[in-house]
């Protein structure tokens, strides 16, 4: 990258013409309505140098140019500095570009750093719905992305498989299910189990309602219904491991996994370990007992075990009721702690769950760090907004939720009429044409998340996101495909991919060579930020360029071998880089559409 060596060389234009030394130099891309291909911003130079903007940024374009053969011109616009490179100095970058096999993304291979990226963390008592699907493109992506600039990744989840909530469905199939099956059904497993949680909320407002008609207080009624009293009990006896309970606990825990594997088969996502709450709900008493032997935490009247983080801003948090079971948090520190025993590499952890839970997170690290565990700088809540349809807002209890496997049938139908209204499906088979409905409806459906930033919410619009022009997947996708064609053409013309002799290029060939050249960049930024919406928009500004260059250039039937030959060259790493930012989303390409 050029940058390095332009801010020495304003450095050292400062040095002989003014006598003093800058340490930091801020460049930025040049403004689209100047000329030039990279700024550097006088301004705050002016604090060394008693002189007006213009004059010393006129002082150090001259000098910048006498220096820097790849500098090929400078204006001046009040306090700016527009450089413009050489013709020849992009035609380099194109040719360096050309040369690696996975331009812009970092090997892991002897990184010694490894980050834990955890997602999903489901509960078996229902099917994955939109706010699972945010979760997890959202937690597979940025692994990837962390993954792209050159660090071990773990992927992984923790299961929500115990608790009231777990018990209730069991508690439903158990009462009302006559021993039918996913299998005697039909339906997915997770669906299923998923019914009698819906069924079991269903008769639980029943009793409700007729335990009011005969007078007692809806409060009252609510917490003594028969169903929720039942549903209790089957937990007590869960723990206490109780033989026919754990029994079918565990069948109806593997008819919900089962239903989980297919949707993030379909989905495009995995994992590589799993975590189970069954196992890690004991976890972390013993660093209470470490916490506390450090001053950490202290002991209150009733035996519980509270942190004071009110010096931080914050307030006492429990870890240990006063009866010496656990909570939430004590499990959280287990876990964390449990995970850097069984990957001694992981120096860092990403938490992708929704905003609700900023304030647990918060005071989760915070504990952490009292501890004294080195890795818990190196921690991040990756929080993110709802996401709606139109139709509104979503409850598993009622049966309302909008289902994740439905949602994706419904993009590969949505992909379906808008491909089959552009009518460009000529020639395909029908397995051909439902593939390619698949990865046009997931890709909308990707994309449209995670172009936004994962804090905001999201009114997710599914005609909307199967757009073939804008910001979307599928225009990003179509002009993958597009390439592809040209390439297939320039193949049976025997055209060579190469930067030749040539030593002039197009205005609109050097902006898609500057797109290209700051990809790294935008890789290690994303990385930096955990943040695919970086690796989103780098994408559609990168395919804005190409087609402008596309439009504007003839690439194939040029005046002379030389500039085909580069032009497909282009084409071709574009193609490359677009493959890999998609990649990197769990977005697939076709090679035609």
């Amino acid at each position: 990258m050029i940058q390095s060596d332009l801010v020495s060389c304003v450095q050292q234009g400062l040095k002989k013409l003014h006598q003093v030394d800058v340490e930091q130099i801020e460049l930025q891309p040049t403004r689209k309505e100047f000329d030039g291909d990279i700024t550097v911003v006088v301004f705050p130079m002016l604090r060394h140098v008693k002189t007006n903007p213009v004059t010393l940024g006129n002082e150090l374009g001259a000098y910048v140019l006498e220096h820097m053969d790849e500098v090929s011109g400078f204006n001046v616009i009040k306090g700016f500095l527009n450089l413009e490179l050489t013709d020849q100095y992009y035609i380099d970058v194109l040719s360096k570009i050309s040369g690696e096999e996975k331009y812009g993304i970092q090997q892991s291979y002897g990184s010694k750093e490894a980050v834990m990226v955890e997602y999903s963390s489901p509960n078996t008592n229902k099917p994955l719905h939109l706010g699972h699907i945010r979760n997890n493109l959202l937690g597979y992506a940025v692994a990837e992305i962390i993954k792209a600039s050159g660090k071990n990744v773990y992927k992984t989840q923790i299961i929500n498989d115990r608790g009231i909530h777990i018990c209730k469905s069991m508690l439903a199939w158990k009462k009302f299910g006559n021993g039918e099956t996913p299998q005697s059904t039909g339906m997915k497993g997770d669906h299923f189990v998923g019914k009698y949680y819906v069924k079991f909320d269903k008769e639980y407002k029943t009793e409700i309602q007729a335990m009011i008609a005969d007078g007692i207080a809806e409060d009252e009624a609510k917490k003594k219904a028969p169903l929720l009293l039942e549903a209790q009990q089957m937990l007590l006896k869960w723990e206490a491991g109780e033989q026919e309970t754990v029994a079918l606990w565990k069948k109806m825990n593997g008819w919900v996994y089962g239903g989980f594997e297919e949707t993030y088969k379909n989905l495009g996502v995995d994992f590589d370990s799993y975590y189970y709450e069954s196992d890690t709900y004991l976890l972390g008493k013993d660093i209470i007992e470490e916490g506390l032997a450090k001053g950490v935490f202290f002991k209150k009247e009733d035996n519980s075990v509270w942190c004071d983080l009110t010096a931080e801003g914050l307030d006492e948090k429990l870890v240990l009721r006063s009866d010496g079971t656990a909570v939430y948090m004590t499990q959280d520190l287990g876990t964390a702690v449990q995970r850097v025993k069984d990957h001694p590499d992981i120096n860092g952890m990403v938490y992708t769950v929704g905003n609700e839970q900023d304030y647990h997170f918060k005071v989760l690290f915070l504990i952490l760090k009292k501890l004294g565990y080195s890795w818990a700088d190196h921690l991040h809540h990756l929080s993110y907004g709802m996401v709606d349809l139109p139709s509104g807002k979503m409850k598993s209890r009622e049966g309302t939720v909008v289902d994740a496997d439905d949602l994706i049938k419904e993009m590969e139908r949505t992909a379906e009429k808008i491909s089959s209204e552009l009518g460009k499906l000529d020639g395909y088979t029908l397995r051909q044409k439902q593939e390619l409905y698949h990865v046009i409806g997931l890709g909308a459906l990707k994309y449209y998340i995670l172009k936004v930033d994962p804090k905001k919410t999201i009114l997710f619009n599914p005609e909307e996101s199967v757009d073939f022009q804008g910001n979307t997947g599928p225009f990003i996708q179509y002009t993958y495909a597009r390439i592809q064609s040209i390439l297939r053409k320039a193949k049976e013309q025997n055209i060579i991919q190469s930067t030749g002799q040539l030593d002039e290029l197009h205005v609109k060939e050097r902006d898609v060579i500057k797109q290209l050249e700051v990809f790294p960049d935008a890789v290690q930024q994303a990385a930096e930020q955990h943040s695919p919406a970086i690796i989103a928009n780098y994408t559609y500004e990168l395919v804005k360029s190409f087609n402008s260059f596309y439009q504007n250039v003839p690439i194939l039937g040029t005046a002379s071998p030389e500039e085909s030959s580069f032009r497909v060259l282009l084409a071709n790493k574009t193609a490359q880089v677009i493959k890999e930012a998609l990649a990197m989303l769990g977005i697939e390409v076709p090679e035609r559409m």
